[in-house]
């Protein structure tokens, strides 16, 4: 049964929806069947595996009972790797969603249809603390946080673990936390290495080992509709997003033996 991981923070431009497309993608890479859930009306993971949101069936149909989780899935061109897509209609589902039926419980109700499937689902949420971000907490067995070295970056960090709290106490009493990535890493500045501590005095070993350093590869690979393991797969974003997987797989005692598509190990 597919384990969820959700990457959720309310706060914008913290490597949210670029996480979730390359961590999902780089687990498919070690050849574990992989779903990417896109639950953001902007739809940016949708197209950053190279798909372009369109009417039919997406998220939206399935939140709203529409359709079938099953039945919307659509492969990519990432082997072992398929998506559950969004679209902009995502936007109003909220407002839908209020007088259905538990609809906090809406995605994980859907994701039952798929969960055997999968040895991975990772969900990419909207930058906010609504009811989508909600639905995905609600269904996850775990939530991971992607923290941008910059100003303000715990910045809605409470606001986040409060909602995470009250979830495990009233919704899903099993959700773990993940762990802490720091994003957008350079360690040549000292607010990055500051930032770096800070996160760590909190957190402590919470956060993963793996930090994302500044890539410009990697801010182009969704332009082109690429995780960036297919954009360019020696880049420093290839290499964070690999290690991180091997994190994740680590953690739950599955070896992880993954090369890029040149054939190239990521730590060479």
């Amino acid at each position: 049964m597919g384990k969820i991981i959700v990457i959720a923070n309310q706060k914008g431009g913290v490597g949210k929806t670029t996480t979730a497309i390359n961590l999902a993608a780089c687990i498919a890479v070690a050849e574990r069947k992989t779903l990417l859930v896109d639950i953001d009306p902007q739809a940016n993971a949708t197209s950053g595996v190279g798909l372009t949101p369109a009417e039919g069936k997406t998220i939206y149909q399935v939140l709203v009972g529409d359709a079938r989780a099953n039945g919307a899935v659509v492969e990519t061109q990432v082997p072992f790797l398929s998506v559950l897509p969004s679209h902009i209609n995502l936007v109003g589902a909220e407002i839908e969603m209020v007088d259905l039926e538990r609809r906090e419980h809406r995605l994980a109700d859907a994701l039952q249809t798929v969960k055997d499937d999968f040895e991975f689902i990772v969900v990419d949420c909207p930058p906010s603390l609504g009811l989508l971000t909600l639905n995905a907490l609600t269904a996850a067995d775990s939530v991971l946080i992607p923290v941008q070295c910059e100003y303000f970056a715990l910045e809605g960090l409470g606001q986040l673990f409060n909602t995470i709290n009250m979830v495990k106490k009233n919704l899903n009493k099993n959700l773990d936390i993940e762990g802490v990535l720091l994003t957008m890493f350079d360690s040549r500045l000292r607010l990055s290495n500051q930032i770096y501590d800070e996160v760590k005095r909190y957190f402590g070993d919470k956060v993963f080992k793996t930090l994302v350093t500044r890539n410009i590869r990697l801010s182009e690979a969704p332009s082109f509709g690429k995780p960036i393991i297919l954009y360019d797969a020696l880049s420093s974003g290839t290499r964070n997003y690999m290690e991180l997987a091997k994190e994740i797989l680590a953690k739950r005692g599955k070896h992880a033996e993954m090369t890029s598509f040149t054939g190239v190990s990521p730590s060479s």
